[in-house]
This record gives C-alpha cells, sequence and structure tokens, in this order.
C-alpha cells in the first residue's frame, strides 16, 4: 500500500510540530518547513503527494511559495490562513492552491481536508493514466476554445492557455454541457464529488478561468454568469 508523502510549510512551530504529529498518526509520511524556501528545496529532492501551507512566512511567503511550485508540479495545495487574510486566501485560490482552511482549527477539519484532496488528485491521476494509455483524443470546442479531456490542454485561439487542474475539471464539466446553466453547488458536488460546503471555491475557480480564456472578461464571449442561478459555457455557432 503506497504511503502518501505531506509536506508541512508552517513557521510556527508548535503548530507544524501538532499537524505532524496529528499526520503521521494517520499513516502519512510527513515533511517539514519553515517557509517557503526550504519547502521549495524539499520538493527538489522528495516525492510529495500534497502540501498544506501557511500564507505569512519570513523568507518566502505562502502565495509565493505556491506560485513557484505551479510551475512544476500539479499535486494538491491546502493553503492555511488566519481570518485576517481573506485578500491572501483569495490570492492563494486564484493562483494554484486547491483549499483552505482557517486558524483556528481542528485536527478533525484538517484531516477531513487532505483527505478529500487525496482522493480527489488519485481519482484524476488515474483517469490521465487510463485516458493516455488509451490514446483516443475527447476535444471539445466552442468557437475558438478547445478544452482535450486526454491532454489535459486548453487552447483558445490556438494558444496555450495553462489551468490547475480544479479549473479543468470546472471548465470540462461546462464545455461537455454547452449551454446549460449549472449552480455553484452543482458545480462544487460534480468536480469535488462531494456535498457542496464551499461555494466561494467556486466562485475563485470561475473567475480564474475567465483571467485565462476570455480577451475581455469583463464582457465574458464563452463563460457566463446567469445571475442567482450560475454559470455556463455560451453555445457559439
Amino acid at each position: 500500500m503506497e504511503v502518501n508523502h505531506i509536506l508541512i510549510v508552517e513557521d510556527d512551530k508548535d503548530i507544524r510540530e501538532a499537524v505532524g504529529i496529528y499526520l503521521r498518526s494517520q499513516g502519512y509520511q510527513v515533511f517539514q518547513a519553515e517557509n517557503g524556501l526550504e519547502g521549495l528545496d524539499i520538493l527538489e529532492k522528495e516525492e510529495i503527494h500534497l502540501a498544506i501551507v501557511d500564507i505569512m512566512m519570513p523568507c518566502m511567503d505562502g502565495i509565493t511559495m505556491t506560485m513557484k511550485l505551479r510551475e512544476k508540479y500539479d499535486f494538491p495545495v491546502i493553503m492555511l490562513s488566519a481570518k485576517s487574510e481573506e485578500v491572501d486566501k483569495v490570492m492563494g485560490l486564484n493562483i494554484g492552491a486547491d483549499d483552505y482552511v482557517t486558524k483556528p482549527f481542528t485536527p478533525m477539519e484538517l484531516m477531513a481536508r487532505v483527505n478529500s484532496q487525496l482522493r480527489r488528485y488519485k481519482r484524476f491521476m488515474e483517469k490521465l493514466q487510463k485516458q493516455e494509455a488509451e490514446n483516443a483524443d475527447s476535444v471539445y470546442t466552442i468557437g475558438g476554445l478547445e478544452v482535450n479531456e486526454t491532454t489535459f490542454e486548453v487552447r483558445v485561439d490556438g494558444a496555450l492557455v495553462k489551468m490547475t487542474p480544479m479549473e479543468f475539471r470546472i471548465l470540462l464539466l461546462l464545455i461537455k454541457n454547452p449551454g446549460r446553466v449549472f449552480s455553484a453547488d452543482e458545480i462544487y458536488e460534480r468536480v469535488w464529488n462531494e456535498r457542496a460546503v464551499n461555494t466561494e471555491t467556486v466562485m475563485v475557480h470561475v473567475r480564474n478561468i475567465r483571467e485565462k480564456i476570455e480577451i475581455n472578461p469583463k464582457v465574458p464571449k464563452y463563460l457566463k454568469v446567469v445571475w442567482g442561478v450560475g454559470y455556463k459555457i455560451e453555445k457559439i455557432s
């Protein structure tokens, strides 16, 4: 049975050690770092399956670290934030974090998020490997927007657009059902495969997708908001 490796990047030693003890008690192998620079150094040496990253740290903060690791890695990132760091929390989701936990938190809450993210990532990788093995492209096209389900590539007018795994899954759901409106709750349940508990995450991811695929995000061509209902990919003939 494969043991998942979890990286904790937190400058508060008490929090870092407490989280580490709890994760190890649940069977995870734990790596620890005091700041973003140390965290990136560990990533170069070890295989990591999930990272828990504090936002406010010396030397390199969690936002910067997440931006840098997303250049090479797609494993889940859970950010730790104080209530006073709402803006940073949203920024973290924008640049590639998958979830966040607000301090103070209980070990059970954090463990539920860790287990959930690891399950999703495992399913994501299994699907990717299966589709690569089948080597059969499934391409969905609306106007100049092209989403390749096999290669996990998104192109707009021929130009490759970089997406996080969660952004890709949301966009894929919408483009496979052009014209259909999905509520934030429905997107969460279809993409995260669990009951909707945090639709703010969906809204942030949708806004980030729009920034990437639209020429003018304020006047979107593809990803539309149906006020009071949800989101859809517009049908374009």
